[in-house]
């Protein structure tokens, strides 16, 4: 009698499909700066498989499902500096690519007060296959970027871009940039001083929000990890909402990188 042969396990069916955009884009690989940018809530995309999510019309638009604006400054920055920049293209309501893993938030089932039906009760395949084709290939390419500079012996100064919303829960919020860190301030506070001395900014320190192994990925791991210097810079929505003020902070923020770079890379 012929011995029985166990049947192959079948591939996980997959999430992303044909016409869907690929889970990151990337900038400037070959870029000459020694700054790297990388924008974890710069797009709004959601797989086909997925619909709208059961989101109610226009919700994907708020910030909720992105960090309205902030691309636009990215790309600005990386022509201006010729950096290096990884931007992330599918919706923080399809996976948030900022999270760990084992993050509550990694999938939301509801984000300021709108549900989200799709992500409910998500079974554990499902939440893997966000993981698997979205998040993992997103910081597999930073990783990778990182590891090619560090072969060429090329120094890395690494800022993580985001926006926030004017006002959160009926409160106002009064600044108009933060720098957020966790371990490590050295470039947060040269960047906030940099920023404070340009006299017409109110700039938060660790506002509005603040940066923890619980709450952030790509700092803790892609930055304090390696030992690099590293600043998560956070701009109010209402400030790059449309392209003049995306060109206007972008310029700003090359002048002053571009200025505070000796301090942190020797000539």
């Amino acid at each position: 009698m012929a011995a029985r042969v166990a049947p192959e396990a079948s591939a996980p069916p997959a999430l992303l499909q044909a016409g869907d955009p690929a889970p990151f884009e990337l900038l400037n690989p070959d870029g000459a700066s020694t700054w790297l940018f990388v924008v974890d809530h710069a797009g709004q995309a959601i797989p086909r498989a997925l619909g709208d999510l059961g989101l109610p019309p226009g919700e994907i638009d708020r910030h909720i499902g992105w960090d309205i604006g902030i691309a636009g400054v990215a790309r600005r920055l990386a022509a201006n500096l010729d950096a290096w920049t990884v931007l992330q293209a599918y919706s923080r309501l399809v996976i948030d690519c900022n999270r760990p893993l084992d993050s509550p938030t990694l999938v939301v089932e509801r984000s300021d007060g709108t549900a989200v039906p799709r992500n409910a009760a998500l079974e554990a395949a499902a939440r893997q296959a966000r993981v698997r084709e979205i998040f993992a290939p997103y910081h597999a390419c930073i990783a990778q970027a990182l590891d090619r500079r560090q072969a060429a012996a090329r120094p890395t100064l690494l800022v993580t871009l985001h926006s926030f919303t004017p006002a959160m829960g009926g409160i106002a919020r009064p600044w108009h940039c933060g720098v957020l860190y966790h371990r490590d301030s050295r470039l947060a506070h040269a960047l906030r001083d940099a920023l404070l001395a340009e006299g017409d900014l109110v700039v938060g320190d660790n506002q509005p929000y603040a940066v923890s192994d619980t709450s952030d990925y790509a700092i803790p791991v892609h930055g304090e990890q390696r030992g690099l210097p590293h600043v998560e810079l956070e701009i109010r929505q209402d400030l790059i909402a449309d392209d003049a003020g995306q060109q206007l902070w972008a310029q700003r923020l090359a002048r002053l990188l571009h200025a505070l770079e000796p301090r942190f890379v020797p000539g």
